[in-house]
């Protein structure tokens, strides 16, 4: 064998292990001790209220930008029906899907967490439609459902790659005719190009080629990607990509 192909082995078992070392008792039960609050979804970033308005400012410009590109797809009023993966609190519904869709349904595993939204004003008016509580790799969505937008932000970590392979399968089948996926997601920056596992939590980050590989896998093709930009240079953060999918034709 070549010193190369023991390279590339060595680096295939890395990503491998990586992967296996997610555990999802380990995950639920790190957000069962989070509290129930938005703030306290963003981890220490929670202190800074910027932190939220920088990241749904972004998330909006995003979205107009992907709705130009799809022939067909209005680019002024609401879309329909979104769904907030991973939801969480309902942070990202409450500041951003609520002005841009007529109603939002919710996916998320923390069962205090959608105790929150399903007792919140967003429930009551009907903004926030069916409420899940499932994670990711569990949720189908419903038979005969089409969403104008499913929206994925901060939470596929939690996925093994074989589990965000069939989640983006099943959402594929789920778009409307002018439907879209959205991914928000930190990025990996191991200096060997490897996805990351964060022990804390039970997640890994990847990489940007790992994402394009599954997306690309899973028969989706990425129609506009780029970085959120607006965080102070001064905070170390991971750099956070958006990417926004159609079905291959």
């Amino acid at each position: 064998m070549s010193s190369s192909n023991i390279a590339q082995d060595e680096g295939d078992q890395r990503l491998v292990q990586v992967d296996s070392n997610i555990n999802p008792t380990a995950s639920i039960n790190y957000w069962n001790s989070v509290p129930a609050t938005a703030t306290s979804m963003l981890g220490m970033l929670g202190t800074y209220p910027w932190y939220t308005r920088i990241d749904l400012r972004g998330s909006r410009s995003f979205l107009a930008k992907t709705r130009r590109l799809i022939p067909g797809c209005s680019t002024e009023g609401k879309l329909h029906r979104a769904v907030d993966c991973g939801a969480g609190v309902g942070r990202v519904t409450e500041g951003f899907l609520r002005h841009v869709c007529d109603v939002v349904d919710a996916v998320e595993p923390v069962e205090k967490f959608t105790d929150v939204l399903c007792a919140s004003e967003m429930k009551k008016t009907g903004v926030v439609g069916d409420v899940y509580t499932l994670g990711l790799e569990d949720w189908v969505p419903a038979e005969g459902r089409k969403y104008d937008l499913i929206w994925i932000q901060f939470c596929v970590g939690h996925l093994s790659d074989a589990q965000l392979l069939e989640l983006l399968r099943r959402c594929r089948g789920a778009l409307a005719e002018t439907g879209m996926i959205v991914f928000k997601e930190n990025m990996s920056t191991d200096p060997a190009g490897n996805d990351m596992y964060d022990e804390e939590d039970s997640s890994v980050t990847r990489t940007n080629e790992k994402f394009r590989a599954l997306f690309e896998e899973a028969g989706m093709r990425v129609i506009i990607s780029e970085l959120q930009l607006g965080f102070p240079k001064n905070f170390k953060l991971l750099p956070v990509r958006f990417y926004a999918l159609r079905p291959k034709v």
